[in-house]
């Protein structure tokens, strides 16, 4: 089934988890992305931040995930950024 086919709208989710360290993602990072990725959505992981693309309800439970991994690992600080996407 394509996002675009999910009737809550598809939500894109940016998020950046910190301490950061250039091309050296501790595991604060990688636990977060784990965590995402354990609900089968598909993290795009980049050296500045990382995103995602889902369901919108889906991506609820996702950024609930990432930031009890993030912080359960080591993280100081995460930022999300999300944004209804036009299909």
């Amino acid at each position: 089934m394509s996002l675009a086919a999910y009737a809550g709208g598809v939500v894109r989710v940016e998020f950046t988890v910190e301490p950061f360290v250039e091309g050296q993602p501790g595991r604060h990072v990688l636990a977060a992305v784990a965590a995402v990725e354990s609900l089968g959505v598909e993290v795009e992981f980049g050296p500045f931040g990382s995103s995602f693309e889902s369901e919108a309800e889906l991506a609820a439970r996702a950024v609930h995930a990432l930031l009890d991994a993030a912080h359960a690992h080591g993280a100081t600080h995460v930022t999300v950024h999300s944004a209804q996407v036009d299909r």
